[in-house]
């Protein structure tokens, strides 16, 4: 058993260098399929005896992609493309690719055609999720996107597999939700760059893996008395907390992250897929009818500002910061929704535009700094 430091720097590296992680599963002849984010059903691909590997795109120059995207494409997707067109991600066996916003929709062909060396697999989810004729169509999906994985594997992914990968992502979620509940009371150790690094590290490892790494860092923690944090808490809302100077200047401002509504993050975590209800694609089916409080799954009431209060109260947070992905649409629309509903609860909200390509920092820390002395 690892002692908690050298489990987090285990996972801290991983964060760093993802092409490691895949070459050490290449290097064990396992199959890797790109996931692209952040709602890809990477259960049907662990199912299937291959491991799935998140692709959040990283710090790059952009070179290549500028032929297939504008230059008000997601930075994420523009990463994510140059790095299949520059060989960075040579050794998958495919990819998958969710519409969910209208940078992915055109990624399909552009990866097709860009990247023919390793196969695109789409998936288009319901748009209603309230009809029951969308939990069908979303099976169906499932059913389409097991053909492709067969193709690669020789064999089709059986129910028993599926239901025993079910069960692995769900102790999975309970494990992580366990240690975002366990990080509130030792933000000494838990910085914002470290808890980041704890949950992003779960898209480069095969899940059961990264359960065992995560559950020892539980149990250390449990271990320690409670540090009684003096600065400001946060919750953090938006696609991704990246880039890693943007928590870096949270934690030079005495700022602590004490929850957070992510997609990169807790929103990975927080819905179980049932464990009854039909076989296990229809329960996969369920489990996305059951997803909420995201801006890249369409739903009424906006919801959102509900969740940021409840997350607020439940952890003594003293405000919320938005980490608006430059040229998220979806994520702009709900900006104005849930900081009335924040403005309306007491709680402030400071908007920052994060670009994972970014290199200049002045103005983000002049905020955040400002930030941090009006709460």
């Amino acid at each position: 058993m690892a002692d908690l430091h050298t489990n987090i720097e285990c996972l801290e590296n991983a964060c760093k260098n993802p092409r490691a992680q895949l070459d050490k599963y290449l290097a064990a002849g396992k199959k890797v399929i790109g996931c692209f984010e952040p709602y890809t059903p990477e259960e049907l691909v662990h199912a299937s005896g291959m491991i799935p590997m998140g692709l959040w795109g990283g710090h790059t120059e952009l070179k290549l992609v500028k032929s297939y995207l504008p230059a008000f494409a997601c930075p994420i997707m523009q990463a994510n493309l140059e790095f299949g067109l520059n060989g960075t991600y040579k050794g998958l066996s495919g990819v998958i690719i969710p519409a969910i916003c209208d940078t992915l929709r055109c990624m399909t062909q552009n990866w097709r055609f860009g990247v023919p060396d390793i196969p695109m697999i789409p998936i288009v989810y319901p748009q209603n999720r309230t009809s029951p004729a969308s939990t069908d169509y979303l099976i169906s999906e499932y059913e389409s996107v097991l053909v492709m994985l067969a193709t690669i594997t020789g064999q089709m992914m059986t129910e028993k597999a599926l239901c025993n990968t079910i069960e692995i992502y769900n102790e999975h979620n309970a494990v992580m939700r366990e240690f975002s509940a366990l990080a509130v009371k030792h933000l000494d150790i838990i910085t914002p760059s470290v808890r980041h690094a704890v949950m992003k590290s779960a898209f480069f490892f095969e899940k059961s893996e990264h359960t065992a790494i995560v559950k020892e860092i539980n149990e250390a923690l449990k271990a320690l008395p409670e540090y009684n944090f003096t600065g400001k808490k946060v919750v953090l809302t938006g696609i991704t907390g990246e880039p890693d100077a943007f928590l870096e200047i949270l934690e030079k401002n005495n700022i602590a992250v004490v929850a957070d509504d992510l997609a990169q993050e807790s929103r990975q975590i927080r819905t179980d897929t049932p464990l009854t209800g039909g076989g296990g694609l229809k329960r996969l089916a369920l489990q996305w009818k059951d997803r909420t409080c995201c801006s890249l799954i369409h739903e009424l009431g906006k919801p959102r500002g509900a969740l940021l209060t409840e997350l607020c109260k439940e952890n003594q947070a003293d405000g919320v910061i938005n980490c608006l992905m430059k040229f998220c649409d979806p994520e702009e629309y709900d900006q104005p929704w849930f900081e009335a509903d924040l403005k309306k609860a007491g709680y402030p909200c400071l908007t920052v535009e994060v670009d994972p390509l970014n290199t200049s920092f002045e103005q983000l820390r002049t905020r955040v700094q400002t930030f941090a002395e009006m709460l």
